[in-house]
């Protein structure tokens, strides 16, 4: 990777909430930056129940809900002489027909992260009947450089949605949903399937999804060894998933969506970020163009988050009122 940064001075960042201080604060000790030497150690499981143990909000998840549903695991087609790819499959066990279908992609900045990362924010629309959850194992760079994490979601988007009647979802009711990392890549897949006509998308959720690598916000110049994704780790997973590329003039807006030119046809969108993130004016851009385009937007800032506030610090008022947020607009588009 190259040592040279594309930033100079730390611009100001504004306060976290005081519930999150001691979580920042742990995440601090617990996650240091993210680089080629720390990558190995943070792939590891052992940390990340180390880190999930030490950390309010975080426990391993019953993915059964209780018997409530049935978890499957399937190898599907890849892309065209890529590997097969595995989807994670979660289904009401109670089956009252056809019901809608989510698409998830998980986070992990491009380089970390597998298939149940993230999962838990979607079981209990499965586990109440009113979905089926869908989850892909996409190619991490850097082993795997852009286009084939991408190209993995839309292939397993591509694969759901031709199936959709054996897993019992309705066609006409599909959503696709990501957070950080698996946020920018469900923008770029509903890019995609836009473009290539297939499939029908009624949602995106991007739940502070990573979209610009091009480091020319404030936001993305604000963090340096704080918080859960600083501007070293952004350098470093989108370095990864770019290479030289990173930050010059031939990156697709499939990788990278806020480069995307025309923003027209894509589906209803629920966008989030923290006010004390990395990703913050990235997801604002993108939300006000989104919106310029004639798509319909549910935008949300949290004064006081930090990345993923809400995922990982769940006790914290300001977690609660995102979440409760979040989920009256994911059970409307479950019933659209």
């Amino acid at each position: 990777m190259d040592d040279q940064t594309p930033f100079g001075e730390l611009t100001v960042r504004p306060p976290y909430d005081p519930e999150l201080v001691p979580v920042e604060q742990a995440l601090r000790e617990l996650l240091p930056n993210l680089t080629a030497e720390s990558l190995t150690a943070r792939r590891q499981p052992d940390l990340n129940g180390e880190v999930a143990e030490q950390l309010v909000g975080f426990e391993q998840v019953d993915l059964t809900a209780g018997g409530a549903v049935r978890v499957e695991e399937r190898q599907v087609p890849g892309p065209d002489g890529a590997p097969d790819i595995t989807l994670l499959i979660l289904s009401p066990v109670d089956d009252r027909g056809p019901k809608a279908g989510i698409y998830h992609i998980h986070g992990g900045g491009m380089v970390t992260g597998e298939r149940r990362l993230g999962m838990h924010m979607y079981l209990p629309y499965v586990a109440e009947g009113h979905a089926v959850a869908v989850s892909v194992e996409y190619r991490l760079a850097p082993e795997h450089p852009d286009p084939a994490p991408v190209e993995d979601c839309y292939a397993g988007l591509v694969w759901t949605a031709k199936n959709a009647a054996e897993l019992g979802i309705d066609p006409g009711r599909l959503l696709i949903a990501g957070e950080s990392a698996g946020g920018g890549l469900a923008a770029g897949t509903a890019l995609l399937a836009r473009d290539r006509d297939f499939p029908a998308l009624t949602h995106q959720i991007l739940v502070c999804p990573m979209l610009d690598d091009r480091f020319e916000t404030h936001s993305s110049r604000m963090l340096e060894g704080e918080g859960i994704w600083d501007r070293t780790s952004n350098l470093f997973g989108w370095t990864a998933l770019l290479g030289e590329r990173r930050g010059g003039p031939d990156v697709s807006p499939y990788a990278a969506p806020a480069r995307a030119t025309n923003l027209a046809g894509l589906p209803r969108t629920y966008i989030d970020a923290g006010s004390v993130e990395s990703f913050r004016d990235e997801v604002l851009i993108y939300a006000r163009r989104l919106s310029e385009a004639g798509v319909n937007v549910d935008l949300h800032m949290w004064g006081g988050g930090f990345h993923g506030f809400d995922m990982i610090a769940a006790h914290a008022a300001i977690s609660r009122a995102s979440t409760a947020v979040r989920d009256e607009f994911i059970r409307r588009a479950l019933e659209h």
